[in-house]
């Protein structure tokens, strides 16, 4: 009974405390954040400034083409997501392309192309 008569004496200094109308404005904050993995091969990061009443950064990541692109932005309730993008380095594309992935294609006899992935081959 203590207990219960506790909990509604809290509620109730909490409810007159914060009836509700308080506008809280937006803090500044800041961040960055970079990752490199180098057995998925991905590189990609991105920095964020933010004073309550506009945000702007950059993010960047490496593509698979061996540029990289980076992605300048400023946000505001006027002006709304302004964003830049930029590449850098020059492009690189194979000489020779491995076999073309399929995923249908003739049942002789046996289903899929016996490799054998989860599909109750033996």
């Amino acid at each position: 009974m203590f207990y219960q008569l506790l909990l509604a004496l809290v509620v109730a200094a909490a409810t007159l405390a914060d009836p509700g109308h308080h506008h809280h404005e937006p803090l500044p904050y800041h961040y960055d954040y970079h990752v490199k993995d180098f057995w998925k091969h991905t590189h990609f990061g991105q920095h964020e400034k933010g004073d309550g009443k506009s945000v702007w950064g950059h993010y960047t990541v490496d593509l698979p083409d061996g540029r990289k692109q980076r992605v300048d932005y400023h946000a505001d309730h006027h002006k709304g997501y302004v964003a830049k993008v930029s590449y850098h380095g020059k492009a690189h594309h194979p000489k020779h392309y491995g076999h073309a992935a399929t995923f249908f294609g003739h049942h002789h006899g046996h289903h899929g192309h016996g490799h054998g992935h989860g599909h109750g081959h033996h």
